[in-house]
């Protein structure tokens, strides 16, 4: 008897019961919060009717997040659309079926990573514990590991490439800031916080993204980048890419949730 592959079919039975049960918890979230998530794209299909087809449902899927994470998330919106970002909503771009589907799976990660150093945030604002405002506030790319929020092949990304960040004072470097919090987050702990934490929550990413935009072999790797072959470009709207945007950011949120709600029963996370 071969007990090894015994227990290698055990921990595979155990790892897509384990993603079952996350999957469901972000579903019955989105349920609550009364929002109608993006449905697969058929073969012959793109992303602009589909979505299209959806209600408007920016404002719902906005209240999932603090008000200090969704400055960050319309940040991370104005970097993804870049020079174009004051252009009217019903701007359309073209962009690959693949990097739409790494896009969205990276702002999976965004969300996820957001709601996990929120968490953070929101605490020891609480406790009156957020160290004071720093007057020279400069961070790059550079001093930081490759993580799942700044990816630079699918578009997100905090900085332009080296680009240092002068941080204002009056807003920025603002201690009751999300933002000039994850500034001062050194290099360690910000990629920890970023990486995530099990298997399973990769393995959903994964899913969901290949779900709704195909199987183009698209891959999280260990580093935390998204990684695929190229695929058929598409069309959509700036009011369509922002409801997909908010969406992932939304199941990224909603996985951190799951994930943690399921590993304080059966101890599965990484760390």
């Amino acid at each position: 008897m071969n007990y090894r592959r015994i227990a290698e079919v055990k921990e595979k039975e155990r790892q897509n019961t384990l993603e079952e049960i996350i999957y469901c918890w972000i579903l019955f979230k989105f349920m609550e919060n009364d929002i109608q998530m993006t449905p697969a794209l058929s073969s012959s299909g793109g992303p602009v009717r589909d979505v299209s087809s959806l209600p408007n449902q920016e404002y719902k899927l906005q209240s999932i997040h603090s008000q200090d994470a969704l400055e960050m998330i319309q940040n991370h919106l104005n970097l993804i659309m870049g020079e174009q970002a004051a252009a009217p909503l019903d701007t359309v771009v073209e962009i690959s079926n693949l990097n739409l589907g790494k896009l969205y799976a990276a702002s999976i990660m965004y969300g996820y990573f957001l709601k996990r150093v929120d968490e953070r945030f929101q605490l020891e604002k609480t406790m009156k514990t957020l160290p004071p405002s720093l007057n020279e506030k400069l961070f790059t790319e550079r001093d930081i590991k490759p993580n799942p929020f700044m990816d630079m092949e699918s578009l997100v990304r905090m900085t332009p490439d080296g680009e240092m960040v002068d941080v204002e004072e009056d807003e920025e470097t603002n201690p009751n800031k999300l933002r000039s919090y994850v500034s001062r987050l050194d290099a360690d702990t910000l990629q920890r916080y970023a990486t995530i934490r099990s298997k399973e929550s990769v393995s959903l990413i994964e899913k969901q993204t290949q779900a709704l935009f195909g199987r183009p072999d698209i891959k999280v790797l260990d580093d935390g980048s998204v990684n695929a072959k190229d695929g058929k470009t598409v069309t959509l709207t700036f009011t369509e890419l922002t409801h997909l945007v908010l969406e992932a950011a939304g199941f990224g949120a909603f996985l951190w949730e799951a994930e943690s709600h399921v590993e304080s029963k059966y101890h599965f996370v990484n760390s």
